[in-house]
C-alpha cells in the first residue's frame, strides 16, 4: 500500500527580527538564513519525487524582498535567488496564510480579512502563483468562524491539528487521522487537512527514516484506503533544521534519504502535495474542529494558554480589539465621505498597519516578553488616530471630529456607526 506523505514547513520570522539579530547575535541570525536557503539547495535533483509546502508569513517574505535587508546580507543569503527558487512549483506549493502571523481567533474579526488580504497581495507579486489552494493559519489557531473567510478568500483547503478533531460522520482512528474531511460553518464549508501529531513531534525534533517508516507502517496498517499522512513544523527553528552540518540536520538525515528510496522504487511513503491528492482521491466524510492551536513547547494549544495565560497578555490583547474599532469604524467614515488621500487617510492607515503589527503572534507567545512590543504598536496606532481628532481613550464613548479636505468637519460615534 502507498502512503502518500504531505510535508509543511512553517516559515515565520517577526517585523525586524532578523535585523535585529544580526546587529546583536550575528550567529542566530545567520543559522535561520542558512536554514531557509537550505531547503531549495536540498532539493536540487530531486525535482521528480520530492513535495515540499511552505508557509511563509508576510513579514518574512516582506523582509527578504527588501533591497536594504538583501544588500545587508549578501554574501550571506541571497534572498533574491532564495524568492526565486522558492517559486519552483515542481518542487514547492506554497500555503496562504496571514500577514503578521497573528493567532486569527484571537484577534477582531475585521483585522483577520486584513491579514489575509495584504498576505494574498505579497504573495501573488513576489511568488508568481495564481491561487493558493491550501491555507496555514499561524500557530495552527483554528475555529469553525473562520471557515467563511477561508471560503472568500479563494482557499480549498486549511490545515488542522488531529488533537482538535470531532468526527461527525462515523470513522475510524485511521480515517479521521490520515482522510481529508469537510467542516462546515453555516452555509461556508472547506476541506481539512489532519496534522499527525505525534510524527510531527518526532519531525522537529529529529528522527531517522526507518523509525519514521516503521511507526508510519503501525500506524497505517488497517487503513483500506490510499492514507494521506501530514507532518507539519516549523521550518527554520530549532537545532534540527538549523544545523549546518551535513549528516545532521532534517534534509540530509532524513528528507533527502527518502527521496533516494523513493527514486529506487523502494519506499511506499511517497511524497505528494495535498492538492494532488484531493484531486485523486477526493474528500469521504465531515468533521468539527474544537477551537484550538498546535501544541507548543508548554502547551498543548487548547485554549491558546500560550498566547493568553496572564492577565497582562490577555490585557493587550482586548486592547487590540479596542482600537480596531476605533480604526474600522474610523475608516468607513472615511469611505462614506469620500476621503481617499490626505493627513486623515494616511493617519488611518498607519493606525491599521500599527495595529495589525501588534497582532503578531510572537508578542504573546513568550509569556509576558514581548507583550510590550505590542503595546508600542498600540501606541503608535493610538496616536496616528488621535492626530485627526478621534480620542481613543474614551473607551465606551469614542465620540469624535474628524478633519478633511473632502468633507466638512462632522461628529462621529466610532463606536456604533
Amino acid at each position: 500500500m502507498t502512503v502518500h506523505h504531505a510535508l509543511v514547513l512553517n516559515l515565520h520570522q517577526p517585523p525586524n527580527n532578523l535585523q535585529d539579530l544580526l546587529a546583536h547575535q550575528t550567529w542566530e541570525a545567520q543559522e535561520i538564513l542558512f536554514a531557509l536557503d537550505r531547503i531549495p539547495r536540498s532539493l536540487w535533483g530531486h525535482e521528480q519525487h520530492a513535495r515540499v509546502h511552505l508557509s511563509l508569513s508576510g513579514t518574512l517574505l516582506e523582509t527578504l524582498s527588501d533591497p536594504a535587508f538583501q544588500q545587508q546580507v549578501y554574501g550571506i543569503v541571497d534572498c533574491g535567488a532564495l524568492l526565486w527558487h522558492f517559486q519552483n512549483q515542481s518542487l514547492f506549493d506554497i500555503l496562504g496564510t496571514g500577514y503578521y502571523h497573528p493567532v486569527l481567533p484571537l484577534i477582531p474579526e475585521a483585522d483577520r480579512r486584513e491579514h489575509l488580504q495584504r498576505w494574498l497581495g505579497i504573495a501573488h507579486h513576489l511568488l508568481w502563483r495564481p491561487r493558493f489552494q491550501g491555507f496555514w493559519p499561524p500557530e495552527m489557531g483554528f475555529s469553525m468562524e473562520l471557515i467563511p473567510l477561508l471560503q472568500a478568500s479563494g482557499y480549498r483547503y486549511v490545515l488542522v491539528d488531529s488533537e482538535h478533531i470531532e468526527p461527525v460522520t462515523p470513522m475510524s482512528w485511521e480515517e479521521m487521522r490520515y482522510r481529508p474531511h469537510i467542516a462546515r460553518y453555516g452555509d461556508a464549508e472547506i476541506t481539512v487537512i489532519v496534522r499527525d501529531r505525534e510524527l510531527s513531534d518526532a519531525q522537529e525534533s529529529g528522527m531517522d527514516l526507518g523509525w519514521f517508516q516503521s511507526e508510519v507502517a503501525e500506524r497505517t496498517k488497517w487503513c483500506d484506503f490510499p492514507p494521506l499522512v501530514t507532518t507539519c513544523t516549523d521550518g527554520e527553528n530549532g537545532g534540527w533544521f538549523r544545523n549546518v552540518t551535513e549528516g545532521a540536520n532534517f534534509w540530509s538525515v532524513f528528507y533527502r534519504p527518502l527521496l533516494e528510496q523513493v527514486h529506487a522504487g523502494i519506499s511506499n511513503i511517497v511524497p505528494t502535495f495535498i492538492h494532488e491528492y484531493l484531486d485523486t482521491y477526493g474528500v469521504h466524510s465531515e468533521v468539527k474542529v474544537r477551537t484550538g492551536a498546535w501544541n507548543t513547547g508548554w502547551h498543548h494549544g487548547r485554549d491558546f494558554t500560550q498566547w493568553t495565560g496572564s492577565e497582562y497578555q490577555r490585557k493587550v490583547l482586548a486592547e487590540c480589539g479596542r482600537i480596531s474599532q476605533f480604526v474600522h469604524d474610523a475608516r468607513w467614515f472615511a469611505g462614506e465621505h469620500g476621503m481617499t488621500e490626505g493627513a486623515h487617510t494616511d493617519a488611518i492607515a498607519t493606525a491599521l498597519n500599527a495595529l495589525l503589527r501588534a497582532e503578531t503572534s510572537c508578542h504573546f507567545y513568550w509569556g509576558e516578553a514581548w507583550v510590550p512590543r505590542a503595546e508600542a504598536d498600540l501606541a503608535i496606532s493610538r496616536a496616528a488616530l488621535n492626530e485627526i481628532g478621534i480620542n481613543t481613550d474614551l473607551a465606551n464613548e469614542p465620540v469624535t471630529q474628524i478633519n478633511s479636505d473632502a468633507a466638512d468637519t462632522e461628529e462621529v460615534n466610532t463606536s456604533e456607526e
